[in-house]
């Protein structure tokens, strides 16, 4: 089944949360160097703070989703700790 021409290119066109995070990994890295100069930094800067943005958006859109998913039958929402399974009782 093929997806309408819009969807495939909004798709195309937003970035991937996992590699927008890790190129504002890098961006930071640079960032931290020495030798960076005032102009290149502000640059790198802008850029990081375009994909901080856009990840955080990225992550409340997901947590939207999963209230809706987590939605209880009679309209309530079933508010429940995240736990992730590498996650040890401390």
């Amino acid at each position: 089944m093929n997806q309408p021409a819009a969807k495939k290119n909004e798709a195309q066109k937003k970035p991937d949360f996992e590699r927008s995070l890790a190129r504002l990994e890098e961006v930071v890295r640079r960032l931290e160097s020495p030798q960076l100069s005032l102009d290149e930094a502000m640059k790198l800067f802008e850029e990081g703070v375009g994909l901080s943005r856009e990840c955080q958006k990225q992550l409340e859109e997901a947590e939207g989703r999963v209230e809706i998913l987590l939605k209880k039958a009679d309209g309530r929402m079933a508010a429940e700790a995240f736990k992730a399974e590498d996650e040890s009782d401390s």
